[in-house]
């Protein structure tokens, strides 16, 4: 089932085309990566499907069965501010900001949810820790669990490992694929392809259009990956 639609869309700011001709559908249960040259429109792309960009021209269908305040996002670090004064519990809990509408206060599913988020990311023993305190690593993982209380559909997320040493950059990855396996569609700029190949099913890559969409099986035939002379 297509869970989101890009159809004819192209994306940018104040009516300035970064990218053009971008046309693929994410299917429920695929781990999409999205790949291409600095400057190509990757994260442009993820906020326009996330609604925080409008499209310069086309549409972006979601299924209905999602909503834009439904999608779990996890921006890129500079985009969150480490230092922010707050508990590992307090972070996650507002994931399910977006959702409540005018009620003021979080419910007994939503403690429950946050509750069993952190037990299966290993960060219980630290819910009353600031937020600060912690690791990039662990950092990684309080936002994570903050976009997964957002959303059981689909986890969008950009560039999640930059600024991680290898250690937790292989730890990220591997519960991605664990969250992927358990059903979660995933959505994700990466610039890590050797990550990517090991994980990924599906790509799309970009440069000033869409120049590739397809299964990873037919990215690892294709001309660009040639090019790009993984392993070398």
């Amino acid at each position: 089932m297509s869970m989101i639609e890009c159809k004819k869309l192209s994306i940018g700011y104040d009516k300035k085309v970064v990218c053009k001709d971008i046309n693929f559908e994410i299917n429920e249960g695929e781990y999409l990566c999205i790949l291409g040259e600095n400057g190509s429109g990757k994260s442009t792309l993820l906020k326009t499907i996330l609604g925080l960009n409008k499209p310069v021209f086309g549409k972006i269908i979601l299924d209905k069965t999602i909503s834009k305040n439904k999608l779990g996002y996890l921006p890129q670090q500079t985009d969150f501010q480490r230092d922010f004064p707050a508990t590992v519990w307090e972070v996650v809990m507002s994931g399910f900001v977006s959702s409540m509408g005018l009620r003021p206060f979080y419910n007994k599913a939503e403690k429950s949810k946050a509750q069993e988020i952190l037990d299966f990311l290993g960060l219980s023993k630290f819910a009353k820790n600031g937020f600060k305190e912690l690791s990039g690593g662990q950092q990684q993982r309080v936002l994570l669990a903050r976009a997964l209380c957002a959303t059981d559909k689909v986890l969008v997320l950009d560039e999640p490992t930059n600024g991680l040493d290898a250690k937790a950059t292989a730890q990220f990855y591997k519960l991605l694929k664990t969250l992927n396996e358990k059903g979660l569609t995933i959505v994700m700029v990466s610039h890590n392809i050797e990550r990517v190949l090991e994980y990924a099913t599906n790509i799309v890559y970009l440069k000033d259009s869409m120049i590739f969409s397809g299964t990873i099986d037919d990215f690892r035939g294709s001309d660009i990956m040639s090019a790009l002379k993984i392993g070398e």
